[in-house]
């Protein structure tokens, strides 16, 4: 009997999947709602669900797709359950993807049908992004602007985002434009004068910006043309009069610290932004603390995303201070940037106010394990629902780890964790394997890469994942893994490899730099003391 139960107990994927805990159904279902609650591309399209609304239509979805994965796991009474496990998560998405579609159903004595509705929204957008990036000319131009100039239509919504536009097509757009302006709420002329010399662009802007003037918008999107500076401010009658913008986009546009102030200095009103989207510009402390003035009188934000944008110690300090007004915030993306400890205590004094706070990337800010660790504590205690936590490339040890991974244990929403490319080592990883073992039944993805781990610290964390219902991808790449521990971890995830990510870059022989012999922690002996030294660290859920 003994051998039998040893036996068992090796053999994790007899452990039954199906079927999940309330508990996971529920959890399931409150991801549904608030999906189909939160503002997408798609809810532009076909409109977005009331929250009442969208909690019923995730019950029946919910209901659905268990009955769909019940039927075909009683047709395999000897399996495992994750071929049910697989079909309740697709069964699921594809229904959400189809209510997404449908958009809200219309209420009694209601406007219009919800066919009506989806004609309408397919008539009110006017798109010529599709095929490939080309210039326009005056007669291209006159002829793909020919729907905007029929009488009466309902084009609400424009996007002349990846066609050039040079000086003579513009004159064409200016005219056409400035008769559709009083209808229009979206606008999309992000990558719209690629290609163009300086001073052509600049002209290009001024007649969109002047045949634009006055129209009310809740949603602009000017990425992607390299404006700086003079840009901004030929897009300024544009943005001077713009009192209702919700989203807000100026991606990879060459934002310096004056393109910055420009922005700051032109928007009248931000009192119901929602989405502002910043990353990939130039725009540095000073940039970033004309930023902050808009970010502070922003109380409606939600989502805000400025990585690469390279910030330092005293503009993420003022950012910092400024998302202290946003408390609906939901999505919050700083990456890459060089905030450093400062900052990031600065931040972790603001993190108690994003009370639905439900994404967070905090990677390569340079936090060290203070930073770390202070921001970690912060979520702690807020940020109940938190789905995603990205904290890689912040110089963190197997110290930071500690309070770090008392945090996660508290996320239980938690779908996708990057901790990759910091200092964690064995003891690390042990905490967070540990800090992973109960519930998270959400979870999809961890990164552990390039953390200096051998082959302990792999085995507790794969044996925390491996069983997770809709787990699909563990990265240990590039650490010091022994032959051996890449075996025992293959071992571990038999039957579902798709799951382990690629070791191609793994050093079984690898040093740590301040170890005097890099193979003893790595033995079968000291990994298991490692282990059982750190079992009675409790972490709390």
């Amino acid at each position: 009997m003994d051998s039998s139960i040893s036996s068992f107990q090796q053999r994790p994927v007899s452990i039954k999947l199906w079927p999940p805990t309330q508990s996971t159904r529920l959890m399931l279902v409150e991801r549904m709602t608030k999906n189909l609650v939160t503002p997408s591309v798609l809810s532009r399209k076909y409109g977005l669900l009331s929250r009442e609304e969208a909690e019923e239509d995730s019950r029946k979805i919910e209901e659905s797709a268990f009955a769909v994965a019940t039927q075909l796991y009683e047709k395999e009474p000897d399996a495992d359950g994750s071929s049910a496990v697989r079909l309740y998560a697709k069964e699921s998405s594809k229904l959400m993807l189809e209510v997404i579609k449908r958009g809200p159903r219309t209420k009694v004595g209601g406007e219009m049908t919800v066919s009506e509705r989806s004609v309408a929204a397919i008539e009110t957008f006017f798109d010529i992004s599709e095929g490939r990036r080309a210039f326009i000319d005056a007669k291209e131009a006159e002829e793909i602007l020919k729907p905007l100039k029929v009488h009466g239509n309902s084009y609400k919504r424009i996007c002349f985002s990846n066609r050039s536009f040079g000086i003579d097509a513009a004159r064409v757009a200016g005219p056409i434009l400035a008769s559709v302006k009083n209808q229009l709420n979206e606008l999309d002329l992000s990558d719209f004068i690629a290609g163009r010399p300086e001073t052509e662009a600049l002209e290009v802007m001024n007649i969109f910006s002047s045949a634009l003037e006055g129209c009310v918008l809740r949603y602009l999107n000017l990425s992607n043309n390299a404006l700086g500076e003079k840009g901004v401010r030929a897009f300024g009658p544009l943005i001077k009069s713009q009192y209702d913008l919700q989203e807000l986009y100026l991606m990879n546009d060459g934002i310096s610290e004056e393109a910055a102030k420009a922005v700051c200095e032109l928007l009248p009103s931000t009192e119901r932004l929602r989405i502002l989207h910043l990353h990939n510009n130039m725009t540095g402390d000073e940039g970033a603390i004309a930023i902050s003035k808009i970010v502070k009188r922003s109380p409606f934000l939600m989502d805000f995303r400025c990585p690469s944008i390279r910030v330092g110690s005293e503009g993420g300090i003022a950012l910092a201070e400024a998302l202290k007004s946003c408390t609906q915030m939901k999505r919050l993306d700083l990456r890459d940037n060089m905030f450093g400890v400062e900052a990031g205590l600065a931040l972790s004094k603001t993190i108690p106010v994003f009370l639905d706070l439900t994404e967070i990337y905090l990677s390569y800010l340079n936090l060290e394990d203070e930073g770390a660790e202070s921001l970690a504590d912060a979520l702690k205690e807020s940020a109940p629902s938190l789905e995603v936590l990205e904290m890689a490339g912040n110089d963190i040890t197997a110290g930071g780890a500690r309070v770090l991974a008392s945090c996660i244990g508290s996320k239980q929403f938690l779908t996708k964790l990057n901790l990759s490319e910091n200092e964690l080592k064995d003891e690390g990883a042990i905490l967070i394997g540990k800090a992973l073992e109960e519930g998270h039944g959400q979870l999809v993805e961890v990164d552990l890469s390039t953390n200096a781990i051998r082959r302990a610290g792999v085995r507790v964390v794969a044996q925390a994942v491996v069983q997770k219902p809709g787990f699909k991808l563990l990265n240990i790449n590039a650490n010091f893994i022994s032959d051996e521990g890449i075996d025992e971890v293959k071992e571990i995830f038999k039957g579902c490899l798709e799951m382990l990510g690629p070791l191609d870059e793994n050093d079984p022989e690898g040093e740590d730099a301040d170890e005097d012999d890099g193979d003893k922690q790595d033995s079968g002996h000291n990994g298991d003391e490692l282990e059982l030294k750190l079992k009675g660290l409790e972490i709390k859920h």
